[in-house]
């Protein structure tokens, strides 16, 4: 079974190497292989044209003007490095001319170029040889010495030892060098994880200047580190504001039952009290409600459940659902119909989002107040359902954080709640891939849920009628 290669700085390095190595050889070996392809085939042709000259000088002039022509071209380097070998003999092989001391025995009796090594002079040549059979019996032999280009495939084979030695070298010093500048960096890691293991969140890897495979993989880990960090104090502070919220409830409730179990009041007080302590334990339960739903939404799972669905019938219906409620603050709660506007998402939670934006604003207008709702279509791609009122507004310091979970102004502290109306709101936008936007009115407040809207939207406000509530 073949193992999985794992990733390592002497991996990496050891990788590199063999395959320049391989690389080095697919270049080397052809280029040696045509060299000697190239040495042989002129060799040869050298050769063939000696022995056809020779043998036109024997058919030409007769055996005694080619043993002259021989003796004398022989005798040129005769003395010297022997570069060209010649030898011309009777039928019985005996020497008539030429520079070799004798036929060698070694040589066969084809036609071909053959290679053998002679001894000439106390010296062993190596040399290429072709022999050809002349009319009347005569042998003539031509060789050349192959040695003259050994100092040329020598000084190839060193320079190929030189480059696979330098690809070594390279391979082992780049390797030790990534693997200590990866080593270095790691430990940098660890001991950054160590330190946020300690509890320490807010330490951060280090970053270095310049651009780097490195650095943008430790870019990116601090920007997780950030959103866990972010994340671990969301937790922190909902952990405190869910046990605060859930303090008030739940230390009324035990008040109202010790009160009745110690006072033994008569039974028309004993159901109010009853009564009472049903109330907190609905606000606790709302509490978690809320939070379950949240989280719900949070993992996604409401998403598989997205329908095409009309922004403009949910907000007339959460309108209208909510519409005796502000007639009973006397506040005056209008829908101005734009026609249908189509979106795909969870109708359910689109109508409590909605309905969250509603009951805000129903908790902080004044008497004789205005609420306007209205669904529009902005720049052919988005949905806005805006729900707008002249209340007193949120304070621009307090708009990012009305949005966290639990959080409650000042103005709202007076007011019942656990302050996950808003918190509600923008999740759910977050799952359609919207947001909620908060803006003054002047005055007021007015939210508006950003939803992306599917392509064949009718934006024609005038061609469609609609239902207005509370005019």
């Amino acid at each position: 079974m073949i193992k999985r290669f794992r990733f390592s700085a002497l991996g990496v390095a050891v990788t590199f190497t063999c395959v320049s190595l391989v690389a080095l050889a697919l270049f080397a070996l052809p280029l040696w292989y045509a060299w000697n392809a190239t040495i042989e085939d002129g060799r040869a042709a050298i050769l063939e044209s000696d022995v056809g000259r020779l043998s036109e000088t024997f058919r030409r002039d007769g055996v005694k003007a080619l043993a002259t022509s021989i003796d004398t071209e022989a005798g040129l380097n005769f003395g010297e490095r022997i570069h060209i070998l010649m030898f011309l003999a009777d039928p019985t092989f005996h020497k008539l001319a030429g520079n070799l001391p004798a036929w060698p025995r070694e040589l066969g009796t084809t036609g071909r170029v053959q290679y053998t090594a002679i001894r000439v002079d106390r010296r062993v040549i190596s040399a290429a040889i072709l022999r050809r059979d002349l009319p009347g019996g005569y042998h003539l032999l031509v060789g050349r010495d192959v040695q003259r280009f050994e100092r040329l495939e020598d000084l190839f084979i060193y320079g190929l030892l030189g480059a696979a030695g330098t690809v070594l070298l390279v391979g082992v010093i780049g390797g030790w060098l990534v693997r200590r500048t990866l080593l270095a960096k790691v430990q940098d890691i660890n001991m950054a994880a160590h330190a946020i293991m300690q509890g320490k969140l807010s330490h951060r890897l280090p970053a270095h200047a310049g651009e780097s495979e490195l650095n943008a993989l430790v870019e990116t880990e601090n920007r997780m580190l950030d959103q866990i960090e972010l994340l671990v104090e969301g937790i922190r502070n909902v952990s405190n504001s869910i046990a605060h919220d859930l303090r008030t409830p739940l230390t009324e409730l035990r008040s109202r039952l010790e009160e009745v179990s110690v006072t033994r009041p008569d039974p028309e007080q004993t159901y109010a009290e009853i009564e009472a302590a049903i109330g907190d334990v609905d606000r606790v339960i709302a509490i978690f409600n809320a939070l379950l739903r949240m989280a719900e939404i949070d993992t996604g799972v409401r998403r598989a459940g997205f329908v095409e669905v009309d922004g403009s019938r949910i907000a007339a219906e959460a309108a209208e659902f909510y519409h005796p409620v502000a007639e009973l603050k006397g506040v005056a709660l209008v829908f101005v119909p734009k026609g249908p506007q189509r979106l795909a998402g969870d109708p359910l939670l689109l109508a409590q989002a909605i309905g969250n934006l509603i009951d805000n604003a129903l908790k902080y207008v004044s008497e004789n107040g205005r609420i306007r709702v209205s669904v529009t279509r902005v720049a052919g791609e988005t949905i806005a359902i805006t729900v707008a009122d002249d209340g007193p507004g949120i304070p621009d310091e307090e708009k990012t954080r009305v949005l966290e979970r639990f959080y409650r102004g000042d103005a709202s502290r007076g007011t019942p709640g656990a302050g996950l109306g808003l918190s509600l709101v923008a999740t759910v936008a977050k799952l359609h891939g919207g947001s909620l936007i908060l803006a003054d009115n002047d005055p007021g407040l007015k939210a508006t849920l950003v939803l992306p809207a599917l392509a064949g939207n009718d934006v024609d406000a005038d061609a469609r009628s609609g239902r207005s509530e509370g005019q």
